[in-house]
């Protein structure tokens, strides 16, 4: 396919990048539903959504770099020290390695239906609305008293197992570990927190390997805009972190679940309408 999305246009894509994806609401069902109303028309693909995610998770590891030195430091002296394995960073450390084998077993195995069937907008509208319907429940009925440093290795596995069915676009990387958080009795604070720092190794590993894999070859997007997209995504996903942590706190997860929900049913309407082809 000839690379025919413009820099501005990538410019723009990168911004929506940075502005959803570390909110509830899914960013790759955004970038999928934005593409087609550009100039270009085209869905910009699983690969250039990886490839941007590397700005926003660049951006997480600036704005925690503290928590991420602590908990790596701790779980280095955890390898060599027996006594170090028991503090709440090593084991967390831990947790997050085992929380990210689920997404990066299934992502290679969904490789193929991730980056064609998985992309339907139905789909994706569906997903939307259920886990903004869930979201809301995690809200209302979340206990939310537990903290991280409370984590057990059952609720590291779970965490992880949400966070894999981010991979169909619409659930949302950090809607499915929030409303896993909170159905588990975390509170808002640290079920965010603990998305941001889960998402690092998984969106990482997603974004170089799809690097790798599409470098030389010609896209819907070509290198130089895609490099300008990440860019972007990293500046706009470090405020985006700020805000979003001040919302949590303030306000809930409320605001995300009515967007959902309206937005799914927005892109139910446009695809009867014919406004907007599923594929």
């Amino acid at each position: 396919m000839v690379s025919t999305v413009g820099w501005l246009e990538a410019a723009f894509l990168g911004f929506i990048q940075g502005l959803t994806e570390f909110l509830p609401i899914s960013s790759s069902a955004h970038l999928r539903i934005i593409g087609p109303f550009l100039p270009s028309g085209l869905d910009p693909g699983a690969a250039f959504t990886a490839i941007t995610q590397i700005g926003t998770e660049l951006a997480v590891l600036l704005f925690f770099r503290r928590d991420i030195a602590r908990i790596f430091s701790a779980w280095l002296r955890g390898l060599s020290d027996p006594a170090a394995r028991a503090h709440p960073d090593s084991r967390l450390g831990w947790l997050i390695i085992a929380g990210s084998v689920p997404i990066g077993v299934l992502g290679l195995l969904l490789q193929h239906a991730i980056e064609t069937h998985l992309r339907n907008l139905y789909l994706t509208a569906t997903m939307l609305i259920v886990f903004g319907v869930l979201l809301g429940a995690a809200e209302h009925y979340g206990k939310q008293e537990r903290r991280l440093d409370q984590m057990s290795w059952r609720d590291g596995i779970l965490f992880g197992f949400a966070q894999a069915m981010a991979l169909i676009p619409g659930v949302s990387r950090s809607g499915g570990t929030i409303t896993a958080g909170l159905l588990l009795g975390y509170t808002r604070e640290a079920a965010a927190r603990y998305s941001f720092l889960l998402a690092i190794p998984a969106v990482m590993a997603s974004g170089g390997y799809q690097l790798y894999k599409t470098w030389g070859v010609a896209g819907p997007v070509a290198a130089g805009p895609t490099a300008l997209a990440t860019a972007v995504a990293f500046v706009v996903g470090y405020g985006v972190i700020v805000a979003f942590l001040k919302i949590v706190g303030s306000r809930g997860f409320w605001p995300f679940v009515g967007y959902r929900i309206v937005l799914g049913i927005a892109l139910l309407a446009m695809l009867q309408a014919g406004h907007i082809a599923a594929r």
